[in-house]
């Protein structure tokens, strides 16, 4: 597939002129690599690197894990597809941090670009963030909440939980590793509802529309209760509301899976690449 037909593909079903987002700023040492139309807006085409595109993969983050396990298996004419343009790592001091200028410089020989949808893959839809994320816990969605950049990144649904601790397991068991459960509140889920907002919504702005909409559980990636989040956690305790965390990657790799049906559609033969969770998320 032209890779330049690819490019529009996305940008016509994903990046709506709403939308916002805040990327480029932080990425200066390696802005020899980038678009000049990602360094104007921080979304879609990061790395222009290739034509032609034959395969997609897909991955919540370019950690140099991903790129190498790229690189090692040879391939050419091919495509990165990211949630975020910047690698995560909450015990840095600056969590964010850019790609590895030698990893680029062989994505840029081997002809492979890089794909970023930031805010429009949160932003409610098939694809969605925390959409994702709530099919995967078998949670019937009401609706989506949380203006974040120009989109709606959260939904508010109904689990068939009774009890925080159902929940907890369920939710372990579906990440495949333990999860951080603060029982601000009562153990019980009232009417079933909850509300997910996948990576980072741990914020205060989440928790005063979630007591707008009479909810009182948030399952999310970020729950840590270190000092930067202690106002939060006090404002949960305050309210009784109950929080679930389950790590930034963990939360957010649903979508990213998904996006391999959505490449496939296209006809181009996708692969989604396991990253690893930070359990300091939580």
């Amino acid at each position: 597939m032209k890779a330049i037909a690819l490019y529009d593909q996305l940008e016509k079903d994903f990046i709506f002129e709403e939308l916002s987002d805040d990327w480029a700023k932080d990425m200066l040492e390696i802005e020899d690599y980038i678009s000049t139309n990602f360094k104007e807006r921080s979304m879609g085409l990061v790395c222009d690197f290739a034509n032609e595109i034959n395969k997609v993969f897909t991955a919540v983050f370019p950690t140099e894990n991903i790129m190498q396990k790229m690189l090692h298996m040879n391939i050419t004419d091919a495509m990165l597809f990211v949630h975020h343009p910047l690698i995560w790592d909450s015990r840095r001091s600056s969590p964010f941090y850019p790609m590895d200028k030698k990893l680029l410089e062989q994505f840029k020989e081997k002809r492979i670009s890089i794909y970023n949808l930031h805010v429009p893959l949160d932003n409610y839809s098939e694809y969605s963030t925390s959409k994702t994320l709530a099919d995967a816990l078998d949670i019937e969605i009401e609706k989506p909440f949380v203006p974040y950049h120009g989109s709606l990144c959260g939904v508010i649904g109904k689990t068939k939980c009774k009890t925080m601790y159902e929940l907890e397991k369920l939710f372990s068991d579906l990440l495949g590793h333990r999860t951080r459960l603060y029982l601000y509140g009562v153990p019980t889920i009232k009417d079933g509802r909850v509300a997910i907002v996948a990576g980072g919504g741990n914020d205060l702005d989440t928790i005063s529309e979630m007591i707008e909409n009479n909810v009182n559980v948030l399952i999310t990636g970020i729950s840590s209760n270190r000092e930067y989040f202690s106002e939060i956690h006090e404002y949960e305790r305050k309210n009784h509301i109950n929080v679930l965390g389950g790590t930034h990657y963990s939360t957010e790799k649903f979508a990213c899976q998904k996006m391999c049906s959505y490449f496939e559609k296209l006809g181009l033969n996708s692969v989604f690449l396991e990253g690893e969770p930070v359990f300091e998320d939580m």
